[in-house]
């Protein structure tokens, strides 16, 4: 086989239609898109639109509240993470370790002025944690490696901008 003789497979490429070409080709004057309207104009949004009946997400019952301006964000580190971090020598586990140490290591966003230790995985390493919050089998597993964690208590509330659905 050759590079010239390389071509795509019968049918692998559709051709597009030829719109607007006169009334014999069958997709002449409207273009197939029926007559005006806004369905018939570029833009058309009318997802969720039922006809002037009330939209299924309005009917449906709405509960709870969800508080996104005092919402408080979490930056997650789990143990593997931390060890992890030792181990590649990002992390000095004779120093204390806080939060701007975590964010030196890559370990926790910038965005985040709290910080979870989770508990998956393993820690062998024994850390002195300065942490936001930690969980109980974090905690356990920590002091299980010989090491400590401090809790702070001045979490701070972030305002984050809502995600887009």
């Amino acid at each position: 086989m050759k590079i010239n003789e390389i071509k795509d497979n019968q049918g692998a490429r559709l051709k597009s239609k030829r719109l607007g070409r006169g009334e014999g080709s069958g997709v002449g004057k409207t273009c197939g898109r029926g007559v005006k309207g806004q369905k018939a104009r570029s833009g058309v949004a009318i997802n969720g639109f039922e006809g002037g009946q009330t939209p299924m997400y309005m009917r449906m019952p709405k509960r709870g509240f969800n508080n996104k301006k005092f919402k408080t964000v979490f930056g997650e580190v789990s143990l593997s993470d931390l060890q992890t971090a030792v181990d590649a020598k990002k992390i000095d586990a004779k120093k204390e370790v806080d939060i701007a140490v975590l964010r030196e290591a890559g370990l926790v966003r910038q965005s985040h002025h709290n910080v979870k230790i989770l508990g998956n995985g393993d820690l062998k390493s024994a850390l002195t944690l300065i942490v936001s919050k930690a969980t109980k089998s974090a905690v356990a597993a920590i002091e299980g490696a010989k090491g400590s964690v401090k809790q702070l208590h001045d979490i701070v509330a972030v305002e984050e901008p809502p995600a887009s659905a």
